[in-house]
């Protein structure tokens, strides 16, 4: 027997979109908790701080609630709100860099690894990942890790599919080059 578990009376994402539009705060809420993990699993790619990425998706959500009614349904609610979340990560990045407490990953001491190797293989390629600009990182995390085809990384960050497939080249080039020294080869 399932457990009972709180449903919004709207399942459907354009239903509760446009419900959204109609300023109808509780399908904000539904989908909040819809996408919720999902962003915060994208995002944390982007930044490792709790509250970073709680910000990010709450700023997200936010201009859910304020451009509702500007949504055209020339692309699925989840690359919609994808995108506005990948705007929103890339905005925030670029607001850290400017302040000067804010240290990358490289300045932090190298800490011990588990010596399993799937998960010395997955640190590898994170610091890889992380050495990669913006655009071209996030472009491979919604390709390889979210699943999203090039046409709908296109819609979400708002680029033209010849761009988001250079922003792959490049990222493949640059991985190329940084996993070998990374390997210490």
């Amino acid at each position: 027997m399932k457990s009972p578990v709180k449903h919004s009376p709207i399942d459907d994402d354009n239903d509760l979109l446009v419900a959204v539009a109609n300023s109808n705060s509780m399908a904000l809420e539904a989908l909040y908790l819809k996408y919720h993990v999902r962003l915060a699993h994208f995002v944390a790619r982007v930044t490792p701080r709790y509250e970073n990425i709680e910000e990010i998706i709450n700023d997200t959500f936010m201009a859910v609630w304020k451009s509702a009614t500007d949504f055209r349904k020339t692309s699925q609610v989840s690359t919609w709100i994808f995108g506005i979340a990948y705007r929103t990560a890339l905005n925030s990045l670029r607001r850290q860099r400017h302040h000067s407490d804010v240290r990358s990953l490289d300045d932090y001491p190298e800490q011990t690894v588990d010596p399993v190797h799937a998960t010395e293989v997955r640190d590898w390629l994170t610091h890889g990942l992380n050495r990669l600009p913006p655009e071209q990182r996030l472009t491979l995390e919604l390709t390889y890790l979210m699943g999203y085809s090039v046409e709908e990384i296109a819609a979400i960050s708002n680029s033209p599919v010849g761009t988001v497939k250079a922003r792959m080249f490049r990222a493949r080039e640059r991985l190329r080059e940084y996993l070998p020294a990374l390997a210490g080869a």
